[in-house]
């Protein structure tokens, strides 16, 4: 991997979106240590302390920019919450899917829009359920009308920078830019997890197996989690020659990969930001059991974790459902003159490659549950996998480098062909 990314930076253009994709990351880990004017960031840090796992993960997916109140607390999930939301509506709704489809480029746009629209909303109501929290806390010392107005807008005016950011490093840089961002965030606390770590073994808090045993099972997760996203079903396809003029084309068997992971982080994601926004929301009240309810839907605790499984799996099937049309590919392979061995062309190869797909989507979902919660109470259990890097974490930053890694190689390997072509 780093020996083709050496290469890669040999190329003059995917050099430059290299680097911009760093700078862009630079700026978001400093908008990260940068705290919203009016806030007791001390007084924010000893709740995190103190409240352990509950917001601490809702901190690890933003670099720590919640635990400071920085400008970037609410992070991109009011943005990925609004997506989910459009993906939604244009089931309901086909309008908004014939927007998208037969419009082309300027439909998209379009839906774009209406989501950067609805993200505002979204971060808006967040920013303030997050301002009450802190208020409520005693973590704002100058409860004035003025200064909560003026968090709630810092706060969303962050939240659009980064959805900005995430787009144009999308269209400027390597990589999905919102997906980068929560890479970054969790990696940036890597060193400071790492370095507590080894402070506990030197005050005798941690031993040093417990140390060891949480390496390995750091490396065990990565090679479960590199296979499990790199695993793909072979479909055999053969295509029947045929006769265009004087010329034979055709002839030839290949074969359709169906990746076991095909929604790749987007449903953890997606299960986080659905569950981040009802606890955001129990903060608009002062009453305990409202309150208490909403924090008891976040991971980290029973219910939520619960919710967290279930929830990773639906959205595991829906991205599926959303982004594979076992339809649109046998019409692809029927135009063209194939067909699978066995699989008349038509109806039959449609049913036949969605059972496939309903089959490796049981199992992908599941095993993106079980990796996402398993860590949780292995900790509880063991009290090892002292890391930031695992579960949830691991999925995000594995999928992500892998994906990234990809679109570097097909950019690599186009140069190359232009080079040969020329």
């Amino acid at each position: 991997m780093l020996g083709g990314l050496v290469n890669a930076l040999r190329i003059p253009d995917l050099r430059r979106r290299v680097l911009f994709t760093a700078f862009m990351l630079i700026l978001y880990r400093l908008g990260a240590h940068i705290p919203v004017p009016g806030v007791d960031v001390t007084a924010i840090q000893r709740l995190f302390r103190q409240q352990g796992n509950i917001f601490n993960l809702l901190d690890l997916f933003v670099g720590g920019a919640l635990s400071r109140f920085a400008l970037f607390a609410l992070g991109v999930f009011p943005y990925i919450t609004a997506s989910i939301i459009m993906s939604l509506l244009q089931v309901v709704f086909p309008q908004l899917k014939e927007m998208a489809t037969e419009e082309g480029e300027a439909g998209r746009r379009r839906l774009a829009q209406y989501t950067r629209y609805l993200t505002v909303v979204l971060a808006v109501i967040q920013a303030i359920g997050q301002t009450f929290l802190i208020r409520n806390l005693g973590a704002l010392p100058d409860q004035r009308p003025l200064t909560f107005a003026l968090i709630v807008s810092t706060l969303t005016a962050g939240t659009m920078v980064l959805t900005w950011m995430g787009e144009i490093m999308t269209e400027y840089g390597v990589g999905n830019g919102v997906s980068l961002l929560i890479f970054g965030g969790i990696v940036a606390r890597l060193p400071d997890q790492t370095a507590r770590t080894v402070a506990l073994i030197g005050v005798g808090e941690l031993a040093w197996w417990q140390f060891l045993l949480d390496i390995a099972v750091v490396l065990a997760s990565v090679v479960v989690v590199v296979g499990a996203t790199l695993a793909v079903r072979k479909i055999p396809v053969q295509y029947a020659k045929r006769v265009v003029g004087r010329r034979v084309y055709g002839g030839q068997s290949t074969h359709l990969p169906l990746r076991l992971i095909q929604a790749g982080v987007i449903p953890i994601i997606f299960a986080i930001s659905v569950l981040q926004f009802p606890g955001t929301i129990a903060q608009f009240t002062n009453i305990p059991w409202i309150q208490r309810v909403g924090q008891e839907i976040l991971p980290g605790r029973p219910i939520g974790d619960l919710l967290y499984f279930v929830l990773i799996i639906l959205f595991t099937y829906f991205y599926t459902a959303v982004s594979f049309d076992p339809n649109e590919i046998s019409e692809n392979i029927k135009k063209y003159g194939g067909f699978i061995p066995g699989i008349r062309p038509g109806r039959p190869t449609t049913e036949y490659l969605s059972r496939v797909v309903d089959r490796l989507t049981l199992v992908s979902a599941l095993l993106l549950a079980v990796i996402a919660i398993a860590p949780v109470y292995l900790v509880r259990g063991t009290g090892v996998l002292t890391f930031s890097l695992s579960g949830t974490a691991m999925l995000i930053v594995v999928g992500v480098a892998l994906e990234t890694m990809k679109q570097i190689e097909a950019y690599v390997l186009m140069r190359h062909y232009e080079g040969f072509m020329r």
